[in-house]
């Protein structure tokens, strides 16, 4: 058998190398018999040399580089309540946890950052103690999905994984350092942006330890205390044997170099996230309040369910349920996620960024096809959703049965839009029959028309609602109208609330340029008012006009005007209106009348197409 020497690993033939390390390169031919007799002594003659191995012609370096310390600023200025504003668009319910979980993360970023700007604070003092955070609670609450909004609000590198997947290092399975491997590679490679990252393993519950195993737990509790150190503080090396990638990038830089690097990463600013269903945990909880005199002095407790139960944990709980004391105290902060009720999982439906009912838009709209959802409709799939007993999980099953047998015939059909009714929903081949034998059935039109108007109702509630965050957010002044337009681009368009913002404040910024556009060419100011944009923006919607014709028609229809009005008064700064697009002439003879300019003065020859 041969072998490409690449495919060996360093460790394998480290006595080889420290010896060359320390005595003068021989040439490649006595290179590669050393390597061949190498090989054979520790394979037999069934492993031979294939090509030989390429060193540089210079003494190797005898040292190993020491662990960069990457130091970096972090610029993080959230706050705790704009977090939680930010969750607030996306989940339902979980105020307590919300709460918790972007004060204590905003908490980290904050200290640290604040800990660069400071070094001599106590921020930095020995023995601080970093807010890593255990949440508990059902499935299908939403803890993984709270998690990755954070993150990518946040904007740090993020990695998940299974606690069930691990084992405790040096036995067979994943080592829980890849862990932080892998938020290096999320990072792209920049050490500086992987130190301050998120690790979040859910399932942690799995690895509580079986009271009776006889032997050693390397699967529980094994990895418990394999968790340890990278959940305080720790070096972990980026390079190591398991690793074929990095083990052939470090071959590969021996051969150019004739010296090892030794990088690691520091976790002591890496956050680390548990979560967990914990099934079982509420009896330890209910045992240990149960547990109380006799007689008068006994205290009769009301009865709680289990989600209520767990909001009552205490470390003794979890070290009762088969985790390490050591292992508990490196999660101070606990998060409790209640059970979702059947209206909750409707307000889930019914939110405008929920991605479930837009992804099945998504889906028919790749076949041309336009769907809508009735509210009666949504408040059918939250009750059957409920039914499975798995919390939002359930939506996703319930939405893809109902709507199954349309997503497979109608793409085959004329039909070009259709609304998801509790009727529809009730009766799928009754509508299925009369959308195939006619798809412009004027009974679904007329449904359709009715549901989307529904929808635009809801949406502009939703913006009226939320009207401060979301202007704040965007920098969008939300004029009556223009909650109107948006409500009406979301009901035509397939995205989000949030891309819809987008739309319109890009939109909008590139209106505003025009201002700078018309300074630069004609030297005069000019400042649309709200109207103003809103009427270019209805517009637009329309597919009447774009920005360059925008500008073309106020060159022609009001450059002579406002110069005019710069000859007899001096005024060079004009605010446009509605009327100054709609209604040019009538809006600068507003302008010379307001100057007092002679009525004989000349005016810009007429233009039959002056409206934008």
């Amino acid at each position: 058998m041969c072998v490409d020497l690449a495919n060996i690993f360093i460790g394998d033939y480290s006595p080889f190398i420290m010896k060359i390390r320390n005595e003068k390169f021989p040439d490649p031919k006595e290179l590669e018999k050393e390597l061949g007799d190498f090989l054979a002594k520790k394979f037999g003659g069934s492993v031979k040399l294939a090509t030989p191995i390429v060193v540089p012609q210079t003494e190797a370096s005898d040292t190993v580089e020491k662990p960069i310390d990457h130091t970096v600023d972090i610029n993080f200025d959230l706050k705790p309540e704009e977090l939680i504003a930010y969750l607030d668009q996306y989940i339902i319910k979980q105020q307590q946890a919300k709460a918790i979980l972007a004060t204590k993360i905003c908490t980290h970023f904050n200290r640290i950052r604040h800990r660069q700007a400071s070094p001599d604070s106590m921020s930095d003092m020995v023995g601080s103690i970093k807010n890593n955070i255990l949440m508990l609670g059902p499935t299908g609450v939403g803890k993984t999905y709270m998690i990755r909004l954070i993150a990518h609000k946040i904007g740090v590198p993020f990695v998940k994984g299974d606690a069930t997947k691990f084992s405790e290092t040096g036995y067979v399975g994943g080592d829980v350092e890849d862990l932080v491997r892998d938020l290096v590679r999320e990072a792209d490679g920049d050490l500086d942006r992987a130190q301050y990252g998120i690790i979040y393993i859910d399932e942690i519950d799995k690895i509580a330890s079986a009271h009776n195993l006889i032997g050693a737990d390397v699967s529980r509790t094994g990895v418990q205390r394999a968790l340890l150190k990278p959940m305080e503080e720790t070096d972990v090396d980026l390079k190591v044997p398991h690793d074929p990638i990095s083990m052939l990038q470090e071959i590969e830089r021996f051969r150019k170099t004739g010296s090892r690097d030794k990088s690691s990463i520091n976790t002591k600013n890496i956050l680390f996230i548990m979560s967990g269903a914990f099934s079982g945990l509420d009896a330890i909880i209910k045992k240990r309040l149960t547990e109380q005199p006799i007689g008068f002095g006994a205290h009769l407790g009301r009865h709680r369910e289990a989600s209520e139960m767990l909001s009552l944990v205490k470390s003794e709980d979890l070290i009762g349920y088969g985790f390490e004391s050591e292992f508990v105290g490196r999660l101070p902060v606990r998060a409790v996620f209640e059970q979702l009720s059947e209206g909750d999982l409707y307000d889930i439906l019914s939110n405008p960024n929920n991605p479930i009912i837009l992804g099945k838009k998504v889906d028919f709209a790749s076949y041309g096809i336009g769907v809508t959802f009735s509210d009666d409709g949504l408040r059918l799939l939250a009750e059957h959703a409920f039914a499975e007993s798995t919390g939002a999980r359930g939506l996703v099953s319930a939405v893809e049965r109902a709507l199954l047998s349309f997503e497979t015939r109608l793409p085959s059909t004329k039909v070009k839009r259709f609304a998801v009714t509790r009727e529809v929903i009730e009766s799928p081949q009754v509508w299925l029959a009369k959308l195939e034998s006619e798809p412009d059935d004027p009974e679904m039109k007329a449904i359709f028309e009715r549901v989307r108007i529904e929808e635009r109702q809801k949406i502009e509630r939703y913006v009226n609602e939320n009207r401060t965050h979301l202007s704040d957010k965007y920098g969008l002044p939300l004029t009556p109208l223009r909650v109107t337009l948006i409500a009406d681009y979301y009901t035509v368009h397939t995205t989000d609330i949030n891309g819809v913002f987008e739309r319109f404040t890009h939109f909008c910024e590139q209106v505003k340029s025009i201002e700078m556009q018309f300074l630069k060419k004609h030297g005069i100011n000019i400042v649309f008012e709200e109207e103003a944009i809103d009427f270019i923006i209805t517009r637009w919607l329309e597919g009447a006009t774009n920005l360059d014709a925008v500008y073309k028609q106020l060159s022609d229809n009001l450059e002579y005007g406002f110069k005019l009005v710069r000859e007899k008064t001096g005024r060079n700064r004009f605010f446009l209106t509605r009327q100054a697009l709609d209604a040019p002439d009538q809006f600068i003879s507003q302008l010379l009348k307001e100057a007092q300019v002679p009525n004989n003065a000349p005016l810009p020859p007429a233009d039959t197409n002056r409206k934008v």
